[in-house]
């Protein structure tokens, strides 16, 4: 059955960036010690690399891996700028060295890219990213190599989405499912329908499946405008109708796999069954989260390890969608030290009420308004008698919001 799943999820439509760090010894002593080391070392790659470039040229061969562990020594100081320079430079060499679509060039790619992150150059990274991609479509790699690719693909493209990079953000989730979606065949291709690896690309998968069931999309341009909305609806009907089936579809087969491998994680499989429930109430099936909800808590022995998650999972509201990477709610505050405060009650189905204003900061006006409204609109996992396993109402609930996050 799971095999079912999998195979309607490749056949509809068609990370984080990571580098090899350098080989440094473990740290004694005293940080400022450390710090002198550090400096020695970068030291000695600058005078390793002029050399280089004084007895064979600047197109040295061997160039690219000297700029490689020069560019992680500034990075790991704070850098970036200089970094993000420095592993530019090498991915040039690399590309004259050993081909337009080397590997040579990924680690540095890569280590450029989060330099540019660090940075906030957003723009930057989407160029670099692109040709990044253009280098891991036709390069020569290994199936593990391609996989790890398209997921970092998929990640950006979720990221580029949240920061608003383009006129239309919504292709960017049209992109990220296809990613994800690439990866999923490549290892169900590889390694068969039971592998944990699997699981990666299908939760990239309901993330865009969350965030596309979100998105305003653009209505149809008139005669007047860019025409720009009348490309992109079209393709984005074909999305919006089949959302509901494919998140239901992802998260089935997430589910099985997670009670196939739960030897090495118990809790997932309850995890995974509270998602099923957050899918429907996301959609307004209040009846149906329910009984998924009360399954997942049904799950759960009565020993600590699963108190603790019955806590964790249903001792209090939850917004939705409740997953990593795809918060839409705001910047929560650490701690609930925030300046935006805001107090709500959520009903035993989920439903906000009582809205309100709590803090008396006039700064962030904007912001808390577009929370606010945010929030009316937002289901969320009610909060469960842990004792019943029944879902019941909470009143003054508090949300705490750092604006300058």
């Amino acid at each position: 059955m799971k095999g079912l799943y999998l195979a309607a999820l490749l056949m509809a439509g068609a990370l984080a960036a990571s580098s090899a760090l350098a080989e440094v010894p473990p740290a004694t002593g005293s940080a400022e010690a450390a710090d002198t080391r550090a400096l020695e070392q970068r030291r000695a790659l600058q005078a390793a690399i002029t050399d280089l470039e004084s007895e064979y040229g600047a197109y040295s061969p061997v160039l690219p891996e000297r700029l490689l562990s020069l560019g992680l020594a500034l990075q790991a100081e704070g850098r970036h700028a200089e970094a993000a320079a420095v592993f530019k430079r090498g991915t040039h060499l690399a590309r004259v060295s050993t081909g337009l679509y080397s590997t040579d060039q990924l680690p540095l790619l890569e280590s450029e890219i989060i330099s540019l992150q660090a940075l906030g150059d957003y723009r930057a990274v989407d160029e670099r990213q692109r040709y990044l991609e253009r280098v891991q479509s036709k390069a020569d790699l290994t199936p593990e190599q391609r996989v790890r690719g398209l997921l970092q693909q998929g990640d950006w493209q979720r990221q580029a989405f949240l920061l608003s990079l383009d006129e239309e953000p919504g292709l960017r989730l049209l992109q990220m499912w296809e990613y994800y979606r690439l990866a999923l065949s490549e290892v169900l291709e590889r390694q068969g329908e039971a592998s944990p690896e699997l699981l990666p690309p299908l939760y990239g998968m309901l993330q865009a499946q969350y965030l596309i069931a979100g998105y305003r999309w653009a209505e149809p341009a008139d005669d007047f405008g860019n025409g720009f909305g009348n490309s992109t609806r079209p393709l984005a009907s074909s999305y919006l109708r089949d959302n509901f089936s494919k998140g239901q579809a992802v998260l089935k087969a997430i589910y099985d796999l997670e009670r196939l491998h739960s030897a090495t994680d118990p809790a997932a499989p309850v995890r995974a069954r509270t998602l099923m429930g957050d899918w429907l109430l996301f959609h307004g099936d209040r009846e149906g989260a329910m009984t998924a909800y009360a399954e997942a808590f049904a799950e759960l022995a009565d020993d600590a390890a699963a108190q603790a998650l019955r806590t964790e999972l249903f001792g209090e509201p939850v917004p939705l969608p409740a997953l990593e990477g795809i918060n839409v709610h705001g910047p929560l505050a650490v701690e609930g030290d925030g300046d935006i405060l805001l107090g709500l009650a959520v009903a035993a189905d989920g439903k906000v009420s009582n809205l309100e204003r709590l803090d008396d900061s006039g700064e962030a006006n904007g912001l808390a308004n577009r929370l606010m409204r945010a929030l009316r609109k937002t289901p969320f996992r009610p909060r469960f008698d842990l004792a019943s396993g029944t879902p019941v109402a909470t009143d003054n609930l508090v949300m705490a919001y750092d604006s300058k996050r």
